[in-house]
């Protein structure tokens, strides 16, 4: 890995892989949707669709048909602490790639027509979200749990902001919070780093006066709401629901040991809550549980899909489970199998460019650190049945919460 940061404090770090064929590049911006007011809340998505619209030197059609004439693809993604524009391009390409994203990061034009017209597909974005209740669910989990905190807002906004707000609220974001210091360049594949550098520094995002780069995002004290409901009656066929509460933050020492009893209890079909629901009883065919990780907060949910009438047996089952599992944690079996699958799913993810860039750019961003994957491994390899036995006390002990759409009246919490 390589890292070099210019006068302007924007960051460049890439990874050279001489046996690829190609380079993924990405700029991510260290500003998601917690960073937004309750009156701005989805600004930063809002931008990721108006950064594509077209430059002083680009049109919408020039950004999208420079790319895909090389044969490459971009996209980009809005997350709660960032947000990501990125390139897959052939090797030789990546000169091109690298103007093209560095120019609509840097110099937007944001015209009022095309506030407008994205304005009107995000609030279709939000209504077909809202048609997909089983991923409708889990934004339900984090308002349930969060309540009023930034992480507990919808990423996309709500129909209400997005409505409200203007082209100088979003262009005033724009310029106050997309500045070279908050913003970091990363790339992967078959690359030389002085050259990408050189391409980067001659780019619309390379100039301006020095600048020490951003800190990192600094932990604060999120409030967290324990054993609440929200059951939300839809029309649909299925219900869904999880069960959550708070977890860890992503710069716990104990995220592996989660990782590993994440992995054990619904990470996979030989999980115990999978075994249990869908293969023994038939109740369900998706359950799962999952984390998500910030700064200085987490969540755990287990998720079922399942008819109606069997929701109240799916969620005793669940919560009898999590309840014997903070009682007894898991067996030594359990434990190994739910450290293979960490290592497994750590190395297979690494197989290509774009997740090689993730990688570099999460550590650069949002750790602080680079890890290699051995030392990552290592970790993994570190965690006891003991580290798991008390994070699991620790965690599946807390009160529930609840979060359910369908064709439900009510549920108990």
């Amino acid at each position: 890995m390589r890292r070099t940061v210019l006068p302007n404090g924007l960051r460049v770090v890439s990874e050279s892989i001489p046996a690829m064929r190609s380079v993924s590049l990405g700029i991510w911006a260290g500003i998601g949707s917690r960073d937004e007011t309750v009156a701005l809340s989805g600004a930063s998505h809002f931008l990721e669709h108006l950064l594509f619209k077209g430059t002083t030197r680009r049109t919408a059609m020039d950004i999208s048909a420079q790319i895909e004439a090389v044969g490459g693809e971009t996209n980009a993604f809005t997350a709660k602490e960032y947000t990501c524009y990125y390139a897959r391009v052939l090797d030789a390409d990546l000169k091109l790639a690298a103007d093209v994203i560095c120019d609509l990061v840097a110099d937007s034009l944001i015209a009022p027509s095309d506030v407008e017209t994205e304005r009107g597909v995000i609030l279709e974005e939000i209504a077909m979200h809202e048609d997909e209740p089983g991923e409708e669910v889990h934004d339900l989990l984090a308002a349930t749990v969060y309540g009023g905190h930034p992480l507990g807002r919808l990423i996309s906004g709500t129909t209400q902001t997005i409505t409200r707000m203007t082209r100088r609220q979003i262009h005033t974001f724009y310029r106050d919070r997309y500045t070279p210091p908050a913003l970091l360049v990363a790339a992967a594949g078959n690359l030389d780093h002085a050259s990408l550098v050189r391409w980067v520094r001659a780019s619309a995002l390379g100039g301006g006066e020095p600048a020490d780069p951003a800190p990192r995002r600094t932990p604060t004290r999120v409030a967290t709401r324990a054993g609440r409901s929200q059951v939300r009656t839809k029309d649909c066929e299925q219900a869904h629901v999880v069960l959550g509460c708070p977890a860890m933050s992503r710069l716990d020492e104990r995220r592996f040991a989660l990782g590993v009893l994440n992995n054990s209890l619904g990470g996979g079909m030989s999980s115990r809550l999978f075994q249990e629901i869908r293969e023994k009883r038939g109740l369900a065919y998706s359950v799962f549980s999952y984390t998500s990780q910030y700064t200085d907060s987490g969540l755990f949910g287990v998720y079922a899909g399942c008819a109606p009438g069997k929701v109240p047996e799916v969620l005793e089952l669940v919560r009898a489970g999590l309840a014997e599992v903070a009682a007894h944690g898991l067996t030594d079996a359990e434990v190994a199998r739910g450290k293979g699958m960490a290592r497994g799913s750590l190395v297979l993810g690494l197989e290509d460019t774009g997740s090689r860039m993730s990688r570099l750019a999460k550590g650069e961003l949002l750790y602080g650190d680079q890890l290699t994957v051995d030392e990552l491994l290592s970790k993994v390899d570190a965690v006891t049945p003991e580290d798991v036995r008390t994070i699991a006390a620790d965690l599946l002990s807390q009160p529930m919460s609840l979060a359910a759409i369908g064709p439900l009246d009510d549920l108990p919490g």
